[in-house]
């Protein structure tokens, strides 16, 4: 059904192409007389996962003023507008009735899983182009309309199986995952899923939920006995920073890995970096890599927070909005085009582009899905190095 719906896209499009005729609905229109692209987002900037939506929001703000200043998208300056959801599902559906109100014609988000399935089928409803830098859920992008820059949640379980088989890491592994959650309970069962297709063993895999997350006691002493060399950790860095200290006080020191959710660790408030040392994550982003794009953007990002590096969720939010520029200049669209026009354009667009971003060199499936390298960076000496 997505497949076909964004097939019949792909004809409308063209007329909007060739003729860049204004839709009948938002004008998109800015402080000055000359129509902007509105672009909206959403994600949390306060709570539990505050780390991460503050990334998001510095990435794509960056981002746009980057393109702003090289003369905008097709000749017409970007507004960007962020709004918190706390992580919350309901919340960031406020929030995407807030950013409508606004004028909104695309949305950059939302972060975190749980609350882009629920506004996914809020913009879905409304013809909403809607690109998540991080949510890595299935059903974040179910609609014909929606796109993601990250890996998908079965992606990082299959990929993070294939980077600990084929770097020889490790044979006998373990796996502690909320299974309440279903970005962290996504992953697992795909990593569970390949692992023995990969010559390794799961040798436990411990589950808590969202009540009982501030204790690991038990699932990490039953990782112990299992005699694990490697834990899988797909939770999120407020989880994780509990969980090694409590791994430390048992004296159990395997290797633990893990996917997107752990990177913000390190800031985490009052926690001890050492307790991190030898930590593993995949991730599509090493801010310390060595190429001409990646140190460009860490030298713009810091010099413009008054930050050290930025993590991975900046990365994929500044690709974000590379992404929308990349596509609304191939399909040649108008800025005061509608949200709905601006959205089959978009849709036709995104399989004929290709992103050099700073978290790879992106191209996209028609089902939303993007196809680029995985990379994985180990915390050493309190930073992220690249491997």
């Amino acid at each position: 059904m997505k497949k076909s719906k964004k097939l019949m896209c792909l004809a409308l499009s063209a007329a909007f192409a060739v003729s860049a005729l204004a839709g009948c609905g938002n004008s998109g229109k800015g402080s000055s007389s000359e129509p902007t692209y509105k672009i909206g987002a959403i994600g949390p900037v306060t709570g539990s996962a505050g780390a991460y939506g503050e990334a998001v929001k510095k990435g794509a703000q960056l981002a746009a003023d980057e393109i702003n200043a090289n003369g905008g998208i097709n000749g017409a300056k970007i507004e960007f507008k962020f709004e918190d959801d706390e992580n919350d599902a309901e919340k960031a559906v406020n929030a995407y009735n807030t950013l409508k109100d606004w004028g909104m014609q695309m949305l950059m988000g939302t972060v975190t899983s749980a609350p882009c399935i629920a506004v996914e089928s809020e913009a879905a409803n409304d013809n909403m182009f809607l690109l998540t830098p991080s949510g890595t859920a299935v059903d974040c992008i179910s609609g014909s309309n929606a796109f993601r820059v990250c890996f998908s949640d079965p992606a990082q379980g299959t990929k993070s199986a294939e980077y600990i088989s084929e770097n020889n890491i490790a044979t006998k592994v373990a796996c502690i995952y909320d299974s309440s959650d279903p970005y962290s309970s996504g992953i697992y069962q795909n990593f569970a899923a390949a692992a023995p297709d990969k010559g390794m063993e799961v040798v436990a895999a411990e589950a808590f939920t969202a009540d009982s997350k501030t204790d690991f006691k038990v699932q990490l002493q039953k990782v112990k006995d299992s005699g694990a060399e490697l834990v899988f950790l797909p939770i999120y860095y407020t989880e994780a920073a509990l969980l090694l200290q409590q791994a430390k006080d048992i004296n159990f020191s395997p290797i633990f890995f893990g996917c997107d959710g752990l990177d913000g660790l390190l800031d985490v408030e009052n926690f001890d970096a050492s307790l991190a040392e030898g930590v593993m994550l995949l991730t599509p982003f090493a801010a310390d890599a060595e190429d001409e794009k990646t140190q460009q953007f860490v030298k713009a990002y810091s010099e413009k927070y008054n930050e050290a590096a930025p993590i991975q969720f900046a990365a994929d939010a500044y690709d974000a909005i590379y992404t929308i520029k990349a596509a609304a200049e191939e399909a040649g669209t108008k800025a005061d085009m509608s949200n709905s026009d601006l959205c089959d354009a978009l849709v036709a667009a995104m399989p004929k582009i290709t992103v050099e971003g700073v978290t790879g060199t992106i191209t996209w499936a028609e089902d939303g899905e993007p196809d680029k390298e995985p990379k994985a960076v180990k915390i050493e000496s309190g930073a992220y190095v690249a491997l």
